[in-house]
């Protein structure tokens, strides 16, 4: 019964110890093909275009998994790097995830893109290296600012005739007012036959009775004169 009982334990631990085997190698089978579809340098592509007129470098990450990977661009010179370009961080997606680097990039020109993601599980180039369209980007041409429309021009009806302004009566000058017209009737009254010449030579009131008085010494003179040559006549009678 021990003996039996010392097999049975012997067997468990065989068949435990090969299915613990089995297990790790089928974990391990996962895992590297889990890593393996986590990320791959196949499932990045680059593109040179134009945004606006101005040469960009595009790159797309389609790891459906979304591995953090880094991109580095690099311009070529006979083989080797001439410039480095910049570098950018992107997390794909099954849709893919693009970063753009800004690059003036004249036609036929080559660039190296090289991709790091999970540790070391990536670190390769793009292949092959990108080149560049034969055509250069044109520069976009500016808008031309709409141009105001003119408000219309309203269009004088024929049958409206415009008014002439008034003509101001002509002022009569100071000697036409001052004159009367001929055949005018003046309302104010006439001045006495006596006052007339007074009134023309500003003399006073007191005018006819000085000439009452000078009348009557021009007769008494006379009458002197008279009387005088009467009696020089009478004596030279005798």
């Amino acid at each position: 019964m021990a003996i039996l009982s010392i097999s049975l334990s012997r067997r468990t631990a065989r068949s435990v110890r090969t299915l613990g085997v089995a297990a790790g190698a089928v974990a391990l089978a996962l895992g590297a093909a889990g890593n393996a579809l986590a990320c791959d340098i196949s499932e990045f592509s680059a593109e040179a275009t134009c945004v606006d007129g101005h040469g960009v470098i595009v790159v797309t990450d389609k790891d459906a998994y979304g591995t953090p990977a880094v991109v580095s661009v690099f311009l070529e010179n006979n083989g080797a790097d001439a410039k480095k370009i910049g570098n950018q961080e992107v997390k794909g997606s099954a849709q893919g995830t693009s970063v753009t680097f800004a690059e003036d990039w004249q036609p036929n020109a080559v660039y190296r893109i090289h991709v790091k993601a999970g540790g070391k599980l990536v670190d390769a180039d793009i292949t092959p290296n990108l080149t560049t369209p034969s055509t250069a980007c044109t520069p976009a041409a500016p808008s031309t600012p709409a141009t105001p429309s003119k408000p219309a021009t309203p269009t004088p009806s024929a049958s409206a005739t415009p008014s002439k302004p008034a003509t101001a009566a002509p002022t009569p000058s100071a000697s036409q007012s001052s004159t009367a017209p001929a055949g005018t009737v003046s309302n104010a009254p006439s001045p006495a036959a006596g006052d007339s010449n007074l009134a023309e030579t500003g003399a006073s009131s007191n005018t006819g009775l000085i000439a009452g008085i000078a009348a009557a010494l021009v007769v008494v003179g006379g009458g002197a004169v008279y009387y005088g040559l009467r009696r020089r006549g009478a004596n030279d009678g005798r």
